[in-house]
């Protein structure tokens, strides 16, 4: 006798999922993870930020914010507060750990409420322009943007994947040696991707697909006075870091005396 009908189909189901992303990520949901503090940002941010993952990403995901003010930020949007971790600098919120990106470290808590899988951590000043599901695929442990003005291995966390709590001793590092690691390390990013690097666990993105707006986008010397910034044949996250910021981009506002930016149509038309 043969399989039965709705018996045949399951099974063809379950096999299709099975190997659906074969040696990538496997066919589950997956999360996007942002975190907002302070008032640098404003909740448009988050609020952006979800409608991009949501408009570029075709994997079934989740979309979960940290954050110490939720005012303003999509009733819909998963949002949490930034996690205690032990760590009384952190769990406190002194003045230190909300410059140079140190509270991101806080996405490595196990648990971490009750995210498992693959986790993509996003910064909330970039512009998504193409379809991430790629970042999902991408075999590695860790993977993040190698950054672009060094050349040490030093990463540049606005855009990294990890497994969510699988990296817990990168706090307890910190909470035990805190003087130690500021001595050595000026920013959030050179201490994970230093720490994550001699235990063997750091790769990168394929080179483009994550590009910096000023140093990618920008046209060259006077060139910026006459032509608008244009987005890079592979890239699919544009970041913003520093000035000028992607609404001052699309009214064509530097933030920067020497240098000219154009109104840029294409960050309009993905900022949104």
């Amino acid at each position: 006798m043969g399989i039965p009908r709705l018996e045949f189909l399951g099974l063809t189901q379950a096999l299709w999922q099975h190997h659906a992303f074969a040696g990538g990520c496997a066919m589950q949901q997956v999360n996007v993870l942002c975190v907002k503090w302070g008032r640098k940002y404003g909740p448009e941010y988050v609020n952006i930020l979800r409608s991009m993952v949501a408009r570029h990403l075709t994997l079934p995901f989740r979309f979960v914010c940290l954050t110490d003010d939720p005012t303003g930020i999509d009733a819909d949007i998963d949002i949490r507060e930034i996690p205690k971790v032990g760590f009384s600098d952190f769990d406190q919120r002194l003045p230190w750990t909300f410059g140079h990106g140190w509270l991101k470290v806080t996405t490595f808590a196990a648990p971490l409420y009750d995210l498992v899988g693959p986790t993509l951590f996003i910064d909330l000043d970039v512009v998504i322009v193409g379809n991430i599901d790629c970042f999902f695929k991408q075999p590695g442990e860790f993977l993040v943007i190698r950054e672009w003005d060094k050349h040490d291995g030093t990463g540049n966390t606005s855009v990294y994947r990890f497994e969510a709590g699988a990296h817990p001793d990168l706090i307890e590092r910190i909470k035990q040696h805190k003087d130690e690691v500021l001595g050595q390390v000026r920013n959030e990013q050179e201490y994970v991707t230093g720490f994550l690097g001699r235990q063997g666990r750091l790769g990168y993105w394929p080179e483009g697909w994550c590009v910096s707006f000023k140093r990618h986008c920008m046209p060259r010397g006077l060139k910026g006075w006459f032509q608008a910034a244009g987005i890079p044949p592979d890239a699919k996250i544009v970041a913003f870091h520093g000035r000028p910021n992607p609404p001052d981009a699309i009214v064509g506002k530097s933030g920067k005396w020497y240098r000219r930016v154009l109104p840029v149509q294409w960050v309009a038309d993905h900022w949104r």
